[in-house]
């Protein structure tokens, strides 16, 4: 998903001590109470050539170059559509989380402790597993609305030691990976922006990265800095500049998916979405066209409608673990024969690991400005590479001392997802200390060089292990080629971070994705459509 967001570090830490989050099930779980269950509910039927399932960086490329191929394309999405602007309130804030944060299946306790919120198609869920919890995002743009931005690529060497080398790191870095930074307009932090006072957090991490000899770059983001600018200079309520701007930002100027890649794809008049449609089951017909089980909320999760949909292409882009889950279950059940045996299997964490840092004899400033300046890319060495960041915290009602680190990297670690035919639905299962090695001896150790022998630091992960880059489940190779063609399955692809092999080269995954995507559509395109689409 994406990258690693500080309002996101803030929500765990705060759920830790007020129990104001959720574990939750996914896309293909069973359903929330619809209310009277005399009711009758519509069920509709349509056929289409394409549906594409989820809006992230994978659902986003696919519809908008389908579409410019001249493909109608219908594009579903769970959750809703959030627009924004400046100094709107669309999102809600870190600081003071609500009802907008939690999806709507959501369990009603975290660490035991029980919670009680309004159902609401919030802007993500908690899927809980065995040694692992996945968060994964819903609404309109995906992972690309909850995530802090950071748009890295990997180096060659880093990059064919962990994907097949046919997909041609010079193509992509020659081709795919600029159109994804033109298409996300990415750039780095001014340096006017990050000389101000509310960004000396960022300074003081790359003051400690600089002093212990590490490497040290700038990350670049999908972001309009001249917003935070604006910020600064006290025309537009703080969003960027007080570190309260991941869980979607209010003002506007971030360059997600569904104000980039999906806004073009809808204005070619070929794309047709919508949002509150959650996709239970998927089928393959004995004609070899794809039927679809999906149900059309409204805002609370509450069904108004069940609708089959039949297509002749079906491209599963719901992120790792909901792809995965429908793909799992319809193995299980028997209603997609025939799927490969690696279905499930292959599944990663990106190796995340979320630190609070708290030191007595450093100033991080009481406001902390995002999302995202610095980072410590360690990559010399392609097989225990890894990547170290600054996240902000949003504003406290004290000044704690306190700010963020989060690491991730390579990891041979892999889970499994599995179908529980008790409950009637996939559940992750991973192994305990999966990301050990990584963990131990590299982003642990650099994580406390950069904090400095007085600091405290806090690794969540050890308490609540968890993952917001969740990757493979369909990987390439084992389940599908390196376009996403599901092996044997004509006419089904899967476009998203199930695709991954369970990392992407220590990097946030959200460039590689939507680059993997970008190279997949350019041969789908040339090869497919006419004949398999």
């Amino acid at each position: 998903m994406t990258g690693v967001s500080p309002t996101r570090r803030t929500f765990l830490r705060a759920a830790a001590m007020t129990a104001a989050g959720s574990a939750a099930a996914a896309v293909t779980g069973a359903g929330p109470a619809s209310g009277d269950p005399s009711r009758r509910i519509r069920r509709t039927r349509e056929e289409h050539r394409v549906v594409i399932v989820g809006s992230g960086f994978g659902g986003g490329v696919a519809a908008l170059r389908l579409a410019q191929a001249g493909v109608p394309v219908l594009l579903l999405e769970r959750g809703r559509r959030w627009p924004t602007g400046p100094n709107s309130e669309t999102f809600p804030r870190a600081s003071s989380p609500d009802k907008r944060m939690l999806w709507h299946e959501s369990t009603p306790n975290l660490f035991g402790k029980p919670l009680s919120v309004e159902p609401y198609v919030g802007l993500f869920e908690s899927v809980a597993g065995v040694n692992m919890t996945a968060l994964c995002p819903a609404g309109l743009g995906g992972g690309s609305l909850v995530y802090q931005g950071m748009t890295l690529q990997p180096s060659e060497a880093v990059f064919n030691e962990h994907f097949p080398n046919a997909l041609d790191w010079q193509l992509m870095n020659r081709v795919h990976y600029p159109r994804v930074a033109r298409m996300l307009k990415v750039a780095v932090a001014p340096d006017s922006v990050v000389r101000s006072p509310q960004y000396l957090a960022p300074r003081q991490f790359a003051k400690r990265v600089r002093a212990e000899g590490l490497p040290l770059q700038k990350i670049p983001m999908p972001i309009d800095w001249g917003y935070a600018a604006a910020e600064l200079r006290g025309e537009m309520k703080p969003a960027y500049t007080n570190g309260d701007g991941a869980i979607g930002v209010n003002n506007g100027g971030k360059h997600s998916v569904d104000v980039t890649y999906i806004r073009e794809a809808e204005a070619t008049g070929r794309v047709q979405v919508r949002t509150l449609h959650t996709v239970r089951q998927v089928a393959r017909r004995p004609d070899g066209r794809w039927s679809l089980e999906v149900e059309r909320t409204d805002e609370s999760g509450k069904v108004l409608e069940h609708n089959e949909l039949i297509a002749g292409t079906l491209i599963l882009s719901a992120g790792s673990v909901n792809t995965t889950k429908l793909l799992v279950k319809a193995r299980a059940t028997g209603t997609v024969p025939g799927l490969p045996d690696g279905v499930g299997h292959g599944w990663g964490t990106n190796a995340d690991r979320i630190y609070t840092w708290t030191s007595p004899s450093i100033d991080f400033g009481t406001v902390q400005g995002g999302p995202v300046v610095f980072g410590s890319p360690n990559w010399s060495d392609p097989k225990s590479a890894f990547t170290v960041i600054q996240a902000s915290l949003p504003p406290l009602p004290v000044y704690a001392g306190t700010t963020m680190m989060v690491g991730f990297g390579v990891s041979s670690g892999r889970g499994v997802i599995s179908y529980d035919s008790a409950i009637g639905d996939s559940v992750i299962r991973w192994p305990h200390e999966g990301d050990s090695e990584i963990q131990t001896k590299h982003i642990d150790r650099t994580v406390r060089r950069i904090a400095g022998p007085d600091a405290v630091l806090t690794d969540t992960n050890a308490v609540f292990p968890s993952t917001w880059h969740a990757l493979g489940g369909a990987n390439m190779g084992a389940v599908c080629d390196l376009e996403g063609r599901v092996h044997d399955q004509p006419g089904l692809y899967v476009i998203d971070g199930a695709l991954m092999p369970g990392t992407t080269a220590a990097c946030n995954p959200s460039m590689t994705i939507a680059a993997v995507a970008e190279r997949a559509l350019d041969r789908i395109v040339a090869r497919d459509v006419g004949t398999v689409i």
